[in-house]
């Protein structure tokens, strides 16, 4: 995302956690800073993408976070997948001291991140929107606004409950369709001309699974924290979801057959002889 930023013409100056991905992108040309207080006194805009609403919560208002170094008029983009309330919370802290965040959760993997191909999913005012449009353009292809503060990451918390459900069920229906006969991609064909198709059948099948790669470079963990994100978040609204629910514990119990750092197109596997050996 940096360096789609970078080759999008803005000046990017940034931080990691990792020495590796720092020194990864110094070497791109990316301006490396060792502090989250470097950052926020060089920029206009602020790009967080982190692996948890609980690392997002630290770097904004941990120690050293950005509230400790409030720069009024600098906007945050926050294009995590995180809970929606954890985004509500720090948007008003932010907004105590002068600065506005959005929340713009990015589908499309490390390759869509690369090219500047991702969908974001936004929430938040419309002149902060407006006014990240150009921030957002450089990175994304497809850009949805959804709703005020925290919709956006709901709606994705929505997207990501889907693919794992997709991927789910295509697993289950195309070993189905082998033991009945039919190859993989024969039945894909057929599917993906009709009503059942779906982004799983269409593109993740053909591009992780029936090749074989599993190189989306998105891994269980991260999904399998997308699925308790979407757990958490129905539970908050008191509401009883009994597919979803078994869509998660289907994700959860994948953990004793399938490792954190496995494709997330591998849950495609379980009940398969790789899956249980």
């Amino acid at each position: 995302m940096a360096l789609s930023l970078q080759r999008g013409g803005f000046e990017v100056v940034g931080t990691d956690a990792s020495a590796a991905t720092r020194s990864a992108l110094a070497a791109e040309g990316v301006c490396v800073v060792d502090s989250i207080q470097e950052v926020v006194a060089r920029a206009e805009a602020i790009v967080l993408s982190l692996p948890t609403a609980a690392i997002v919560e630290q770097v904004v208002a941990g120690p050293g976070g950005l509230l400790s170094h409030p720069k009024a008029g600098v906007l945050v983009i926050e294009t995590s997948t995180s809970h929606p309330d954890t985004t509500r919370r720090l948007a008003a802290q932010l907004a105590e001291a002068g600065m506005q965040l959005i929340d713009a959760p990015v589908s499309g993997g490390p390759k869509g991140a690369l090219a500047g191909t991702m969908t974001m999913v936004i929430g938040g005012s419309e002149e902060d929107v407006s006014r990240a449009e150009p921030v957002m353009a450089a990175m994304s292809a497809k850009r949805v606004h959804v709703g005020a503060v925290g919709a956006g990451h709901v709606a994705k918390i929505a997207n990501n409950l889907l693919c794992a459900a997709h991927l789910a069920i295509a697993g289950e229906v195309t070993r189905m369709a082998e033991q009945a006969g039919v190859p993989v991609e024969r039945l894909l064909s057929g599917v993906n001309a009709g009503s059942g198709r779906s982004f799983v059948t269409e593109f993740n099948f053909p591009t992780w699974v029936t090749s074989g790669k599993f190189d989306s470079g998105f891994t269980m963990k991260l999904m399998r924290k997308d699925v308790r994100l979407s757990q958490e978040l129905i539970g908050a609204l008191g509401m009883d979801l009994p597919l979803s629910r078994q869509v998660a514990e289907r994700w959860a119990a994948s953990a004793e057959t399938i490792g954190d750092d496995e494709d997330f197109n591998r849950i495609v596997e379980v009940g398969t002889e790789r899956a249980t050996a």
